[in-house]
């Protein structure tokens, strides 16, 4: 694009100026692109501030930021190194992959710094407590590394359409997350050992701030002393927290969608008027649309008219053969989507006319976008399908009525308005002429477009032999004057072919339309946004294909749901399974890594504790702009089963490393445990947070991409934060239980080395 811009210039300067003419391009898709690009772009600037900012909040220290946020611009830049190297392209995904990790990348930062920081405060010289800072919480922050990327295993390998947009924010947050263990792991004790003084581990008091911290933390400690101390109070607390934020989860879930529409400047819609309609009847819609256009565009460059309808940018209305298409855009690109009714109006007012007036989806190419429903009414009988499809555009229109924004079509139409003209042989005058039906059909066809005999090679070009009749002969014959075509007999005498066969002028499809072998018609249907796609069909199938069966149809006729519901009902069904293979996937590396099959699930009840918080965000999101449930924010879910399962992991690994290196019975364990680790947690949970949350309050071009997924993540982090700490202690007791000897039993056996 940069380069055509370069050659219009020119262009415009040189021979379109020397004739007096101005070129001027009308639309450039690359606008919405560098948007999109610049917008997320600003949005990993600010979460890495934010992160910073709350890093500074929490460890009142430049030195000791300055070490963690070192693992912002190392990982990140690293990252796009590795993109490269693997042949992925940065766009609007991959870099809201990179946005989403700015705030994660820090976490196993956070941990390194955090231990080093509580060995300086017991007295430690600064190289050993960066040694034993490092070494104490290896296993923890390599097992949560491990947990976030691998849940991505089963996204990289999925072939959907939507797979391919997973993909990238799957390699994105998966190189990120890897090289941040690399760098906590060596970077941050190398500099922690050098630049931070004894005088920066003593923290500068703040005094509402600290005040509000200290009674938090003395409540969940108490919560969590009595929960470890009385097992049963624990498992009735867990019990009633687990089955809470389930039934939670499962009664807010939205409806789901398939893919975000996008919001690009432009709307285009396509009319269908009934058959038959010719030019001067177009017309007349066209000066229609016009007339409510007008003031619009000449309202321009003012963003709004007086009446505050938005201006118009660009205008056009294209007039074919059987359809016609409108487009426009606006001076302000973010209310385009606020013409679509005012468009629609002298549209649809047009007795019979059928369309679409929509924003075009990114990816759905169709008129339809992204969201087209396809009621597919097949069968032999072209007349008993009509007659289907008539009832079922009937209950539509009274289901789904297009006052309320819901748009359908028929494909082809429900009426049979292209002329035609049938031959129906009469097989006992050609048996009696002795001429078969083949060679009935043959003839005509040879004055019609000509039958191609055979293909011959003139020189080195191949060309097609055509038999063609003589219409000099024939004379000023038009199409329904078939039956006056000359048929040679075997005897050599010559019939017309209305005596051997009966000629109907008749009307048929303007459109013929197939389906699984079978003659079809589509009734493609786009439900308003506010009705999501999911109970969209639903209702459809319900309401329409059950109601219709109910009835009773033709024998022979059969109804089927296709179009984006096919595509959402595959994508859900893939997203089901990935989430179960990354449970399983997190189960088996927990296991493995903590050689216990008990830990792990302790640390899973974090799971649908996240997964309520995930709908929670959501519903905030929704409360301000509407935010559907659709593929790409599903994915929030796979990833939060990742990275969830962090903070439950830090306290079941510290707990053990409490009962093995330090000698504690289970109860000090996981009291001396969740202690240490509240303040890590909260840390990287909010820098997480905070380097998402641009991504969910920023809106502009491409921000719809991602919003949802980020509400997710950020909803669901913000609650397991939180809760974890009141259910993984009372479980983890369950599991833990001293041996005669007051040593921790083989069944808690520490985390691989």
């Amino acid at each position: 694009m940069e380069e055509i811009r370069v050659v219009l210039d020119e262009l415009a300067a040189g021979p379109i100026a020397e004739q007096g003419l101005v070129i001027e391009q009308v639309y450039d898709e690359t606008v919405y692109i560098e948007g999109a690009i610049a917008l997320v772009t600003q949005n990993i600037w600010v979460g890495g501030i934010l992160a910073a900012f709350v890093l500074l909040l929490f460890l009142r220290s430049p030195r000791a930021t300055l070490v963690v946020s070192l693992a912002i611009p190392v990982s990140i830049v690293a990252t796009f190194v590795a993109m490269a190297a693997t042949g992925r392209t940065l766009n609007v995904i991959s870099l809201a992959g990179i946005a989403f990790a700015v705030g994660m990348i820090v976490d196993a930062a956070i941990v390194v710094l955090e231990n080093i920081y509580r060995l300086r405060e017991q007295g430690m010289s600064r190289r050993d407590a960066a040694y034993e800072g490092a070494r104490q919480v290896w296993g923890a922050i390599l097992v949560s590394a491990l947990t976030t990327v691998m849940v991505f295993i089963p996204i990289l390998i999925m072939e959907l359409e939507a797979g391919q947009l997973f993909r990238d924010i799957a390699v994105a947050i998966s190189v990120s997350v890897i090289l941040s263990l690399a760098v906590a792991v060596t970077v941050i004790p190398a500099l922690a050992s050098r630049i931070l003084s004894t005088g920066e581990t003593r923290r500068l008091y703040l005094p509402i701030i600290d005040d509000i911290a200290r009674g938090f933390s003395w409540l969940v400690l108490a919560y969590v002393r009595m929960t470890v101390r009385f097992r049963a109070l624990g498992l009735v607390c867990v019990a009633a927290i687990g089955t809470a934020a389930t039934l939670a989860a499962i009664t807010f879930l939205p409806k789901l969608e398939y893919l975000p529409e996008g919001n690009r400047n432009l709307v285009f819609g396509l009319i269908i008027p009934p058959p038959g309609y010719n030019l001067d009847t177009t017309e007349t819609i066209a000066q229609r649309i016009e007339s409510v256009a007008q003031p619009m565009w000449e309202a321009a460059p003012e963003t709004e008219t007086e009446d505050g309808v938005p201006s118009l940018q660009n205008f056009f209305f294209v007039a074919t053969p059987g359809n016609s298409f409108v487009g426009a855009s606006t001076v302000d690109e973010t209310r385009v989507g606020e013409i679509i009714p005012i468009l629609s109006r002298p549209i649809f007012s047009e007795p019979g006319t059928f369309g679409f007036m929509t924003q075009p989806s990114l990816f759905g190419r169709g008129v339809g976008g992204a969201r087209t429903i396809e009621l597919n009414v097949s069968g032999q009988d072209l007349n008993d399908i009509l007659g289907v499809a008539g009832q079922a555009a009937g209950i539509i229109a009274g289901l789904l009525p297009r006052s309320e924004g819901h748009q359908f079509r028929p494909i082809p139409g429900l009426e049979l308005g292209a002329p035609e003209v049938r031959l129906i042989p009469d097989r006992i005058r050609l048996a009696d002429a002795g001429v078969g039906t083949g060679a009935l059909a043959t003839t005509v066809d040879a004055y019609n477009d000509g039958v191609r005999v055979a293909e011959i090679t003139v020189g080195a070009e191949r060309l097609d032999l055509t038999l063609r009749g003589d219409s000099t002969a024939l004379g000023d014959l038009r199409t329904q004057d078939v039956g006056s075509f000359p048929v040679v007999t075997p005897s050599g005498q010559i019939l017309p072919v209305s005596q051997l066969a009966e000629v109907r002028v008749t009307a048929g499809p303007t459109e013929i339309r197939h389906r699984d072998r079978l003659r079809t018609v589509t009734l493609e249907v786009r439900p308003a946004n506010s009705l999501p796609l999911e109970e969209a069909v639903e209702l459809l199938e319900t309401q329409v294909v059950g109601a219709l069966e109910e009835r009773g149809m033709p024998p022979g006729v059969r109804l089927s749901v296709s179009g984006t519901a096919d595509q959402l009902s595959q994508t859900w069904s893939a997203i089901q399974i990935n989430l179960a293979l990354a449970l399983i996937i997190v189960f088996l590396v927990m296991a493995v890594l903590f050689e216990s099959f008990l830990l792990p699930l302790v640390i899973l009840v974090s799971v649908p504790v996240a997964a309520a918080g995930g709908v929670a965000g959501l519903y905030l999101l929704n409360l301000y702009q509407t935010q559907p449930m659709d593929m790409l924010t599903l994915l929030g879910f796979v990833i939060l089963v990742g990275i969830v399962v962090n903070n439950a992991i830090l306290i079941v690994h510290q707990s053990l490393l409490h009962l093995r290196e330090d000698g504690m019975s289970p109860v000090d364990a996981i009291e001396e445990a969740t202690r240490n680790r509240i303040r890590p947690i909260f840390m990287s949970t909010l820098t997480s947070v905070c380097g998402m949350l641009p991504l969910v309050l920023f809106p502009g071009a491409g921000s719809e991409l991602y919003r949802g997924l980020g509400a997710v993540v950020v909803g669901g982090l913000s609650m397991s934060a939180f809760l974890t700490l009141l259910t993984v202690p009372p479980l983890l007791r369950l599991c833990l239980f001293e041996s005669p000897k007051s040593k921790p039993s083989a069944a808690i056996a520490s985390p691989a080395e």
